[in-house]
């Protein structure tokens, strides 16, 4: 299969090169946490020696100009006004700060897809159960993904308070037309969250073009930040409007009066006091990176990379390739006869190969339709390469082969 062109070209020797964790592992778990490429980690450790030396604050203190370049590497990544991008501790931080700001009122309605993580759907349960906030969700089309027509029919229909959309599900490498129910929310007034966490990174994001009032996301993934840091977008519409989260800190808003606080002019508002500045940068770094390396040439080798992952594995028996949906993204998952992909996640990680295991706490819906318990989840980022993913086929082509008791079939 012939690799897409890319303008400029992606050198995939200096993507290595720069990613030492490349040298010791196939790693095909960026939908877990991607290898971070030299700058991102140089980033982190400096500020970490920093911070050994001088102390926490005087680090931070020190860093200003730094930190507040990060802020803007993130806003040009997605194409943002500046102020409109908050800092967290992660993608689920982001989505929660995002959702409590809602005024919600008993009876409101929630619209979402059956394709959200898990974590997302747990909190809208709860509020339904706390709030009295009705949850509704779209159903799929027979190709797979979001019904398009049935979103519009419900969002003219019942007038939800809040859409919510995860742009790419964890379970699945569909990718949902987060634009087109953009459209249709902005055309109508009503608040849009997207959570981005899977395919910022992965692909170029503009939010105007979105037209979502917030948008989640995490560093960890495809766009190879660290661990424990995440970001949200807020729009000004929202901004302009006052909407804050239920319990800002004092990083977020300025307690003026003794029964009187301000919020923050900015997304800041979203923020919290404590996080390790490092984490910030290394963010900060990772948007940089990925910026540099140019979007549109990232997502064409990533689902180049992960069609060939689908069509080489689907020839081996034993495997089921479960992606469906009218546009596919970096994400490909199986199910393998005979085993448990909890079992077979350490199996291929004896063979220096990393991928993950979902199951059917990860999507109730999806596995319950499909019928099955458990997937492995196998996610190429551009610094793989075809021979890893021959690598992978060859692996589990052995283990189907023997089963997991180590018997030959």
């Amino acid at each position: 299969m012939t690799e897409p062109s890319a303008t400029p070209p992606l050198d995939i020797d200096r993507l290595r090169g720069e990613t030492p964790g490349c040298a010791h592992r196939n790693h095909l778990n960026n939908a877990g946490a991607a290898l971070m490429p030299i700058p991102v980690v140089t980033a982190v450790r400096e500020h970490l020696r920093l911070e050994e030396e001088t102390g926490g604050y005087e680090a931070a203190a020190a860093r200003q100009e730094a930190i507040a370049e990060a802020y803007a590497e993130v806003e040009v990544l997605l194409e943002a006004a500046p102020g409109t991008v908050a800092f967290t501790g992660s993608a689920t931080e982001s989505f929660t700060q995002a959702l409590s700001s809602v005024p919600w009122k008993p009876g409101d309605v929630l619209l979402t897809t059956r394709d959200d993580y898990a974590s997302n759907q747990i909190q809208y349960l709860s509020l339904a159960r706390r709030m009295g906030v009705e949850l509704v969700r779209a159903p799929d089309a027979e190709e797979g993904g979001l019904d398009l027509p049935a979103m519009e029919e419900l969002i003219h229909r019942r007038r939800p308070r809040l859409v919510a959309v995860t742009h790419i599900p964890t379970n699945s490498g569909l990718v949902q037309p987060v634009a087109e129910v953009g459209r249709m929310c902005r055309s109508r007034g009503i608040p849009y969250l997207v959570d981005a966490c899977q395919s910022v990174g992965q692909m170029p994001l503009d939010v105007e073009e979105i037209g979502c009032d917030f948008l989640s996301a995490t560093a960890r993934k495809f766009l190879r930040g660290p661990r424990g840091a995440g970001f949200l977008y807020v729009s000004p519409r929202i901004l302009d409007a006052g909407w804050e989260p239920l319990f800002p800190d004092l990083r977020g808003a300025d307690w003026v009066d003794a029964d009187l606080y301000q919020p923050a002019p900015d997304a800041r508002r979203f923020e919290n006091w404590e996080f390790f500045h490092g984490l910030v940068l290394g963010m900060g770094a990772a948007a940089r990176y990925a910026s540099a390396c140019g979007l549109p040439a990232l997502r064409d080798r990533i689902r180049w990379l992960a069609r060939y992952a689908r069509e080489t594995l689907a020839t081996l028996q034993g495997i089921q390739v479960l992606d469906r949906g009218p546009e596919l993204g970096g994400i490909v998952t199986l199910a393998v006869d005979g085993w448990n992909a909890e079992a077979l996640v350490p199996e291929l990680r004896k063979r220096r190969i990393n991928t993950s295991a979902l199951t059917r706490v990860s999507a109730v819906l999806d596995f319950d339709a499909r019928g099955i318990e458990t997937a492995l989840r196998v996610s190429p980022h551009a610094y793989n390469t075809p021979w890893e993913i021959d690598e992978l086929a060859a692996a589990l082509e052995e283990l189907v082969g023997r089963g997991p008791s180590g018997a030959a079939a």
